[in-house]
């Protein structure tokens, strides 16, 4: 009977210690999961929300509700298929520079010396600690056309100054190379990370199988870093365009004639230029849907072409 007493005790206080251990992860969770819902689900709903209004952010005005209006006006509004054009242009143009110039860069690093490869790391990744709003007004005074220390090299060469941040066919390649020169220092970094984390093994092997430096390139290195090479360029896509908000908004600000305009500072423009609310919102929800949608197809594609040596 005693035995049987003990065994009915236990029974209760077993359910209780593994309700306990299956609680505790989601306890652990839910200040990191409080957070997401407070910073962004709760703004993304409230934006969704706004989106249907038509209303100035003014205290005492009113909220008139418009239904899909704004979606409507956006989507017949010339400037907007202009950024969303530019937007694939920033991405594009910045791919080579966020990703293979850096890739490129932490491969023929890896085999200098110590205080060489260091050195060599460091002045890439200084751009990177710069405020990028320093960056723009020190980026601004360098192409000046008419006193720019870039354009006076040019006249000294005999050429005509050029116009970096007033041409619309020459201010958003501006742009793009002001962003990359930025990002390439943090993907360097990121990519050197990962091609010293290859197992030395690998490459000792291949050498004593009288392999080249670039057939170790090609057929060791290159494949193991292919998950980080896929990482960077999702980050460029997602975000590329968002990088060079800053640049855009110190230099140009989305001109001239809307060259330098992309998908978020026409949203900026907006909420905080126009101050409408409703259409912001509308171009917030438009944006979200359409990188969602991205950033699901970019991840599969990471799942199925990632590679791993263990």
């Amino acid at each position: 009977m005693t035995a049987i007493a003990l065994d009915i005790q236990a029974k209760p206080a077993a359910k209780r210690a593994a309700l306990r251990w299956q609680i505790a992860p989601w306890l652990y969770l839910a200040p990191a999961a409080a957070t997401l819902a407070l910073w962004i689900y709760w703004p993304l709903l409230d934006a969704l929300r706004l989106s249907f209004y038509e209303w100035n952010m003014l205290p005492n005005s009113p909220m008139n509700f418009v239904g899909w209006q704004n979606y409507a006006n956006i989507f017949a509004l010339p400037k907007f298929w202009q950024a969303l054009r530019n937007t694939g242009i920033y991405i594009l143009g910045l791919l080579p520079l966020a990703v293979a110039i850096p890739l490129a860069i932490a491969i023929y690093t890896h085999d200098l010396p110590a205080r060489s490869r260091n050195i060599y790391r460091a002045i890439i990744f200084v751009p990177m600690i710069i405020a990028p709003v320093v960056a723009a007004a020190v980026w601004r005074w360098l192409l000046d056309p008419g006193h720019g220390m870039i354009n006076e090299i040019i006249g000294l060469a005999g050429y005509r100054p050029v116009r970096f941040l007033q041409d619309p066919k020459i201010a958003i390649w501006t742009i793009i190379v002001l962003t990359g020169w930025k990002l390439i220092g943090f993907s360097t970094l990121i990519l050197s990370a990962a091609n010293a984390n290859i197992n030395p093994s690998l490459i000792e092997a291949a050498r004593m199988d009288g392999a080249s430096r670039w057939e170790i390139i090609r057929d060791i290195r290159l494949p193991l870093l292919r998950s980080t090479v896929l990482f960077l360029t999702l980050m460029t896509i997602l975000l590329g365009a968002q990088w060079s908000f800053s640049y855009i908004h110190v230099l140009t600000g989305g001109g001239p004639l809307g060259a330098t305009t992309n998908i978020f500072y026409i949203l900026w423009d907006f909420g905080f230029s126009t101050l409408s609310v409703g259409w912001s919102s509308a171009a917030a929800i438009i944006l979200f849907l359409g990188f969602g949608v991205l950033a699901f197809v970019l991840f599969r594609l990471m799942d199925r072409y990632s590679f791993h040596d263990n």
